[in-house]
């Protein structure tokens, strides 16, 4: 507008117009898919491995396993049901918990 009032042309592009999608647009996604490739390497697949070695340990507790539940509780195992274990932790004392309570089976590793 201020071109016309002034009496000015506008210039001439002589340069070819880009190209439109095709590689650009994967260039641009490149980053992101980068990002999510390292977030599952870095995060995602040890915690998968993680949960895998901790129901492993779980249906390998048996009767007279000594274990700590989450809660920082010790015992010693006395009844093995399908969903829960009877844990006892002091004489005449025993807690029905549920077996994902279970933290690990003492003198092993976290």
């Amino acid at each position: 507008m201020f071109g016309i009032a002034l009496g000015q042309t506008p210039a001439a592009s002589t340069a070819p117009a880009a190209p439109s999608g095709g590689m650009n647009s994967i260039l641009g996604f490149l980053p992101i898919i980068l990002i999510f490739a390292v977030l599952y390497f870095l995060m995602i697949l040890p915690q998968q491995r993680r949960q895998k070695k901790h129901a492993q340990m779980l249906e390998q507790i048996k009767r007279g396993d000594r274990v700590v539940l989450a809660s920082g509780i010790h015992g010693i195992v006395s009844n093995v049901r399908e969903q829960t274990f009877l844990i006892k932790v002091a004489e005449n004392t025993e807690l029905e918990v549920d077996k994902s309570a279970v933290s690990y089976k003492f003198g092993t590793q976290k």
